[in-house]
């Protein structure tokens, strides 16, 4: 059986954001056989432009991105929520990735959505708007594998999320159901 390999996209920049760290925590659960590579760069991508989205003239950083997508067999999308909605630079990789129209490298990947704020709402609000840009975009949404994580100051702030069992669990089963969402695209 061949490795599957899952692209994590962190809507966060900072560095030692607890986004990030659930990325790292999840990449940690991930079965034998399963790969997850985080992706470096969302901040260097340019806003999308139709401009310049011409073969010749694509950014080499909106290269890596559609390349690492149509590399990866499924998505995990970490998502914060800012004022309210998905962080811009998440939106964009989207837009990115959506692109030649109909045709992009999100075009039926299946994608799971983690989000994770430090209010109560756990990024509802920003996860609901991931999931309709992702669907719009054409990616395969797996319901089943979403996770909300709130209050994650007090939840994670003295440690990481891999040092806390019931997260480790809920990412390693969002993990194995986007694995077997690729799996059945696969066998379909």
């Amino acid at each position: 059986m061949s490795q599957t390999r899952l692209l994590a996209l962190v809507g966060s920049l900072r560095a030692a954001s607890i986004n990030r760290q659930l990325a790292e925590a999840a990449a940690q659960t991930a079965p034998e056989g399963v790969q997850v590579d985080i992706f470096e760069g969302l901040g260097d991508i340019p806003f999308y432009n139709e401009d310049i989205d011409v073969p010749g003239q694509v950014p080499a950083a909106a290269v890596a991105l559609r390349d690492a997508v149509s590399a990866a067999d499924g998505l995990l999308l970490f998502v914060p929520e800012y004022n309210g909605t998905i962080p811009a630079a998440l939106k964009n990789a989207i837009d990115w990735a959506s692109r030649p129209y109909g045709d992009g490298s999100i075009k039926g990947k299946p994608a799971a959505v983690v989000s994770a704020s430090i209010s109560q709402n756990a990024a509802k609000w920003s996860h609901g708007d991931t999931v309709k840009a992702l669907s719009v975009a054409g990616a395969s949404v797996v319901e089943s594998a979403h996770l909300h994580f709130g209050t994650i100051g007090q939840r994670f702030g003295e440690s990481h999320p891999r040092e806390d069992a019931e997260a480790f669990t809920q990412l390693a089963a969002t993990v194995r159901e986007l694995v077997e969402a690729v799996a059945a695209r696969v066998n379909a």
